[in-house]
C-alpha cells in the first residue's frame, strides 16, 4: 500500500521535509501540486523525519500539497528501443518519442563483485594518436579528462564517440548548455553513430538536482547492455557540475562542509559511480571516460584531487591538445605489448625526444645559440605537434606508428634516436 501524506513540514531550496514512517532511503515519491506532479527522492532519514529532493525544483510547492511514496527507488527503462533516443535527467524522453515503460530496472545498484571481473586486457581504439599510441584506452578502464573551461573537451568526446571501436555509446550530459547538447546530437547523427547511442541530458536550464541522477541512469543502462554482451563506452560531461550539485544539496541540508564547501563524502560519491567500470566474465564491458573541468586549472581542487585517487590515470587537455606530460593511462601496459612490436619503443622514444624539444624551446626563448642538434629537435617538435598531437588527426594505430617512424627519419639519423637496432632495421623508412 502506497503511503500518502498531505502536510509538508518545511521547504528549503529544492528539499522538502515530511513526517512519515516505513520509508526507505532513496525511495521515490510523487509530489502533487496545482501545476501537476513532480518526482522526489528520499535523501535523508532522521527518525520519522523524511527529507526529499524534488527533481523539478520546489517552486510552486505549498505545505498543504500531497506527497505519495511509491515504495521503490528510481528506475529506468531498459531495452533495445532506447538506442538512438534522448532522455532527460529523470529518464523521460526529450526527443518527442514515446515514453518507455517496459523492463524497468533500478538505478544506483552496488558495484560488481571483483571476483566476477576480468583483468583489463583489450584496447579501445579511438584513431587519436595521442591516446592510441601514447596513452592507450583500455576496455573497462575509468579515466577522466582534466581540462578547463574553453578547451574543446566536448569536441574531443564527440570524436571519441564517433571513432571508438565499441558496440554502443551512452552519453551523460550534466549542466550542458543547449548548444552543447545540440552539438553532440548533430555530430553523432551526421557521423552515423546516433543509432548506437543513448543520451541522458541535463541542461543548465534544468533543476540542478536532476544532474545528480544522470551518471546513475547512464551506468544502470550500461550495465544492463554489458550483461547482454555489449562493449559499452560511457561518456560523462561534466563531472564538476555533478559535484557542484552535490555541494548545493549538502548546503541545503546544512551538513558540515569539508574542503572548499564540498560534502565530506565526495570521494565515496565519485567512487560509487566510477567503480561501475567493469569487464564481465563471459559478457560485455563498461568503460568510463569523463570530463572534469578544474576550477582555476587547479589540480589540487577537491574534485580532480579525489577523482585522481579513484581513476586509473588521466588525460590533460590543454591548448586544444592532450598534454603528453601529466597525462597517464595506468593500464596501457596491459595492452600495448599486444599491438605491434614497436609500439612501446615509439611511445617512450618520441616522448623523450619531445621533452628535449621543450628544453630547446626554452633555451631559444632565452637567447641561447642553437646547435645543429637543437635545430633538429626544433624541427622534430613542430612535426610531432602537427602530426601526432593535433586532435584533428584521425588515423589507425598502425598508421600512427608508421607516421612516428617517418617523422623521426625526417629529423634524425637512426643512431641519434636511441632505438634498438633490430627495430630500426625493420621499421626505419627506406630512402628511395
Amino acid at each position: 500500500m502506497k503511503k500518502v501524506y498531505s502536510r509538508i513540514l518545511s521547504i528549503v531550496g529544492n528539499v522538502i521535509m515530511v513526517r512519515a514512517k516505513g520509508v526507505a532511503y532513496e525511495e521515490l515519491a510523487e509530489v502533487s501540486t496545482r501545476q501537476g506532479k513532480s518526482l522526489a527522492q528520499v535523501i535523508r532519514l532522521d527518525g520519522d523525519l523524511v527529507f526529499l529532493q524534488v527533481f523539478a525544483g520546489a517552486r510552486g510547492i505549498s505545505t498543504q500539497d500531497e506527497v505519495r511514496f511509491l515504495g521503490h527507488p528510481m528506475k529506468v527503462a531498459f531495452s533495445d528501443n532506447m538506442l538512438g533516443r534522448i532522455f532527460n535527467g529523470s529518464g523521460l524522453p526529450l526527443d518527442n518519442g514515446p515514453e518507455l515503460l517496459d523492463n524497468l530496472i533500478e538505478i544506483k545498484g552496488p558495484p560488481v563483485n571483483p571476483a566476477k571481473r576480468i583483468i583489463p586486457r583489450n584496447m579501445v581504439r579511438t584513431n587519436i594518436p595521442m591516446i592510441d599510441v601514447f596513452n592507450s584506452l583500455v576496455e573497462s578502464q575509468k579515466i577522466p579528462i582534466f581540462s578547463v573551461s574553453g578547451e574543446p573537451y566536448n569536441e574531443l568526446l564527440a570524436r571519441i564517440a564517433l571513432q571508438a571501436e565499441v558496440d554502443m555509446i551512452i552519453l551523460g550530459g550534466i549542466g550542458l548548455k543547449y548548444d552543447q547538447f545540440m552539438f553532440f546530437r548533430d555530430t553523432l547523427e551526421e557521423g552515423g553513430a546516433l543509432n548506437r547511442s543513448i543520451f541522458f541530458i541535463h541542461t543548465a536550464a534544468d533543476p540542478i538536482v536532476e544532474g545528480i541522477v544522470v551518471p546513475d541512469l547512464c551506468l544502470a543502462v550500461a550495465e544492463g547492455f554489458a550483461l547482454k554482451g555489449k562493449k559499452v563506452l560511457v561518456l560523462l560531461t561534466d563531472m564538476t557540475n555533478f559535484c557542484d550539485a552535490l555541494k548545493e544539496i549538502s548546503i541545503t541540508m546544512e551538513q558540515v562542509p569539508s574542503n572548499r564547501g564540498y560534502p565530506g563524502d565526495l570521494y565515496s560519491q565519485l567512487a560509487s559511480r566510477y567503480e561501475k567500470a567493469v569487464d564481465f566474465e563471459g559478457a560485455g564491458s563498461i568503460t568510463i571516460l569523463s570530463i572534469t573541468t578544474m576550477p582555476g586549472d587547479d589540480v589540487t581542487h577537491p574534485i580532480p584531487d579525489n577523482t585522481g585517487y579513484i581513476t586509473e590515470g588521466q588525460f590533460y587537455l590543454r591548448g586544444g591538445r592532450i598534454e603528453p606530460f601529466g597525462s597517464l593511462s595506468r593500464l596501457k601496459q596491459l595492452v600495448n605489448n599486444k599491438t605491434r612490436e614497436d609500439h612501446r619503443a615509439i611511445m617512450d622514444g618520441m616522448i623523450q625526444l619531445y621533452a628535449q624539444y621543450r628544453e630547446t624551446e626554452e633555451k631559444k626563448s632565452m637567447g641561447f645559440r642553437m646547435s645543429q642538434w637543437d635545430e633538429k629537435l626544433l624541427k622534430y617538435g613542430k612535426m610531432f605537434e602537427e602530426q601526432m598531437m593535433d586532435l584533428s588527426v584521425n588515423v589507425p594505430l598502425e598508421q600512427a606508428l608508421d607516421n612516428g617512424w617517418r617523422i623521426l627519419s625526417e629529423c634524425f639519423m637512426p643512431e641519434e634516436t636511441g632505438f634498438r637496432t633490430d627495430l630500426i632495421e625493420r621499421f626505419w623508412p627506406k630512402k628511395r
